[in-house]
């Protein structure tokens, strides 16, 4: 079979499958990639002739090119992706990937946000115009609920309810997630400002909005969360909507969180994707843990 021809198919079963825009822009990018390097420096167009050697080429051609490791691995994961498809689809008969080594990770323990970090970019907006407000709002949300910077932009008005939020995950998977009474005080106020700014006018059903009354975009939610590490003078971390997400994971384990539930809250499909979280706690909140569930400390007297 023309390996063309089974990339379309395998593309549309993505499409189909409900992943997002963006990564089926980036699965389309590397297939082409793949693609043209198999018929160039290999001399392949079906998929049959693919063979584990061609796939390790592929591979050493990457690392030659200069791509970091961690950039080799999102690409093989795609690549891996199509590929377990062909088996399980009958189009091809054994594994041709199992052998594929790929590039080791080095692991990097990311600095999170403190406490105090996260109070003083929420500080950071007021509540005297409807930006300001907006901003507060959406930075409160990511730091209690976890969320995903594409749930934060396409989460809908009516998914918002008194304690909980409906939330569209990845591959449109749906789960609910909680509003503690800290982030109800900040919405309540949010939600009045926001009426009274859009009063008559003809908006989107987006919770958060432009000031236009349109969604968000990725580069304009970006903007929002740069803007609130600038006014808290922020340095020596990575401030992004995922630093809020990491930090909303650390904090619930330390408090006691168990990592199943953790995983349900962030809509992650494999739990070993949340466990990496507890290679990210500190040894100050590792000695918290581990004070809390001493059983010496828990005996009664």
């Amino acid at each position: 079979m023309e390996l063309e021809d089974v990339l379309e198919e395998y593309l549309y079963h993505c499409m189909a499958k409900g992943y997002s825009n963006k990564t089926m822009i980036n699965k389309r990018q590397e297939y082409k990639q793949i693609k043209q390097f198999l018929k160039e420096k290999r001399g392949i167009s079906e998929l049959e002739s693919i063979t584990t050697y061609d796939l390790k080429a592929y591979i050493r051609e990457k690392q030659k090119a200069g791509l970091q490791p961690q950039s080799i691995v999102s690409m093989w994961k795609m690549v891996a992706a199509f590929f377990n498809w062909c088996e399980r689809e009958g189009y091809l008969k054994e594994s041709i990937i199992k052998k594929v080594d790929i590039p080791k990770v080095p692991k990097k323990v990311l600095k999170g946000f403190t406490v105090k970090d996260v109070q003083e970019m929420i500080d950071a907006f007021s509540f005297r115009n409807y930006i300001e407000t907006r901003n507060k709002a959406i930075i409160a949300m990511l730091a209690d609920c976890g969320l995903r910077a594409m749930e934060i932009r396409g989460l809908q008005s009516v998914n918002v309810k008194d304690t909980t939020i409906l939330v569209n995950g990845k591959g449109n998977k749906e789960r609910i997630v909680f509003i503690s009474p800290a982030l109800k005080r900040i919405l309540i106020k949010y939600e009045r400002i926001k009426k009274q700014y859009f009063k008559e006018k003809i908006i989107q059903n987006n919770y958060f909005l432009t000031y236009t009354g349109t969604g968000i975009s990725h580069v304009g939610l970006d903007n929002v969360i740069k803007e609130a590490g600038k006014r808290a003078s922020i340095t020596g971390k990575r401030v992004s909507p995922h630093s809020f997400r990491h930090f909303f994971s650390v904090q619930s384990l330390t408090a006691g969180i168990d990592v199943y539930s953790l995983s349900r809250l962030l809509g992650h499909g494999d739990i070993s994707v949340t466990q990496r979280y507890l290679q990210s706690l500190s040894d100050d909140q590792l000695l918290e843990k581990a004070i809390s569930s001493s059983p010496l400390m828990n005996i009664s007297r």
